[in-house]
């Protein structure tokens, strides 16, 4: 059990003032037997009428109405939180996950539809054949074949933070032979479901215990939103698999939504209106993520 304080602000800035449209916030993450909210704040500038609401897959929702134009908007996040993480050893796991190929029941296929089902068609053979070259002998049982694919996502990229918003494609991602944590997460899913798995696109944070004793960062990815993979296993459930850092079922990330694809995962999205041609001249991201007594 770890009980940690995250902080995340956003500030975008433009030239001139601008209206705001809508904006759409996915920084709360939901309670559950994993993990328990115990103090959460939000605030926005310029000020906003905000409602709370679920999506489609029960993430926490703050949408966003602005009442004036601005030169800046500044969206700030504190939370306290306690994760209860299993951390269990692999063979554990591997007792409940059964074996490879993956076998759901009928109940399951039919609830796990869209999480089967590759998102970038365009990409399948590419995602395949690169699969094949890495793994030509697939493990026996399901735990283990996941492992080893997170292991060879690990080794053949290299890491680049890229300030751009959006994912690589899975075949981009490949030819270029590195990218984000968002890219490696995406590539693992998309991966994962061409071998017959149910898998979803996990954003949150990822606490770094090197980095909070002063020692420097030890995991990739920190100071920033971070994203990895859940992979849902019969017997197991939904198990983390974060291909950036080589960890599975850890406690060291911290689930602020899932979704079906990356593009529904965004910290942060909205819409301004460029009056007499303003146009955004930087966006600023800082996350702080420190155990506390």
């Amino acid at each position: 059990m770890s009980t940690l304080s995250i902080s995340h602000l956003t500030r975008y800035t433009y030239d001139r003032a601008v209206e705001f449209g809508p904006h759409h916030l996915m920084l709360r993450p939901r309670d559950g037997h994993d993990m328990r909210i115990l103090d959460s704040s939000l605030s926005v500038s310029p000020p906003a009428d905000m409602h709370w609401s679920y999506d489609t897959f029960g993430n926490s929702v703050a949408l966003l109405t602005f009442r004036e134009a601005a030169d800046e908007l500044v969206v700030s996040s504190e939370l306290l939180l306690r994760r209860y993480g299993r951390d269990e050893p692999l063979p554990h796991i591997a007792l409940h996950a059964g074996a490879y190929p993956v076998r759901y029941d009928v109940d399951e296929r039919v609830d796990l539809a869209p999480l089967l089902t590759i998102d970038r068609a365009q990409d399948a053979a590419a995602v395949s054949a690169w699969i094949a070259t890495m793994l030509p002998a697939l493990p026996s049982g399901s735990l283990a074949v996941l492992d080893a694919l997170g292991d060879a996502v690990h080794r053949a990229f290299a890491y680049r933070r890229r300030e751009e918003r959006g994912v690589q494609s899975p075949a981009s991602t490949i030819a270029a032979g590195s990218g984000t944590c968002r890219d490696f997460a995406f590539l693992f899913m998309e991966a994962a479901r061409s071998l017959g798995f149910a898998a979803r696109f996990v954003t949150g944070y990822l606490y770094d215990p090197a980095a909070d004793a002063s020692r420097g960062p030890a995991l990739t990815g920190g100071g920033a939103t971070h994203a990895w993979a859940d992979v849902f296993l019969p017997g197991a459930g939904w198990i983390e698999f974060d291909p950036t850092n080589r960890i599975v079922a850890g406690r060291n990330l911290i689930r602020v939504a899932t979704t079906r694809t990356p593009a529904q995962a965004l910290p942060v999205s909205g819409t301004f209106t460029p009056v007499g041609g303003a146009s955004c001249t930087g966006m600023d991201v800082r996350v702080s993520v420190a155990r506390t007594p």
